[in-house]
């Protein structure tokens, strides 16, 4: 079983990835193999908009990192998407991770290329926010798991760990373990 970790954050070594390094341990500890992908040191080229992947069955015609990531997600078992929550909502390096998905789900919200297997997919969303009220945009929370489970992911926790600003996360033993518990629980 492969779990795959996407980190959404600018940040290599911020609370995001830290948050999801370790979910991933936990999975690890179960014995899946996992990797992460830091979505800010690929090119990723925003969906244009072309339909070009609705035609016929190529995918994607924009041929960058994106190419990789789309057989990564097929050959995975579970996905963990990290953010930081800017402007209330996912980074622009999860916006244009997420919107180039088009290629392989239809418009409708429904399945395209279901024989691609890349939707009926357990999947972890990782929100980190400097705010320390984790309530304070939860409609838009609620909204982002609503919209994978839509689109056919099983989503199986949503966390939101607010607070960044006064106490990192790596300072907050208690996350540690409640992380390690979620990555282990996907296996």
């Amino acid at each position: 079983m492969k779990i795959i970790g996407f980190n959404a954050s600018p940040r290599k070594d911020g609370n995001t990835a830290w948050t999801i390094n370790k979910i991933l341990e936990g999975a690890q500890a179960k014995g899946a193999g996992t990797e992460i992908f830091h979505l800010n040191e690929l090119n990723i080229k925003p969906c244009q908009g072309c339909l070009g992947c609705k035609k016929g069955n190529k995918g994607c015609v924009i041929n960058d990192d994106m190419q990789k990531l789309y057989g990564e997600i097929e050959r995975a078992a579970a996905l963990i998407l990290g953010t930081p929550v800017y402007m209330g909502q996912m980074s622009a390096q999860a916006k244009t991770f997420v919107d180039r998905w088009f290629a392989r789900i239809s418009p409708r919200f429904s399945p395209h290329f279901n024989e691609k297997n890349i939707v009926n997919k357990k999947m972890i969303l990782v929100f980190t926010q400097g705010n320390p009220n984790a309530e304070m945009f939860r409609e838009y929370f609620d909204y982002t798991k609503k919209m994978f489970e839509l689109l056919e992911f099983d989503v199986k926790d949503v966390h939101v760990i607010a607070g960044m600003r006064n106490t990192p996360a790596h300072e907050r033993k208690d996350l540690a373990a409640a992380m390690k518990e979620a990555g282990s629980s996907l296996v």
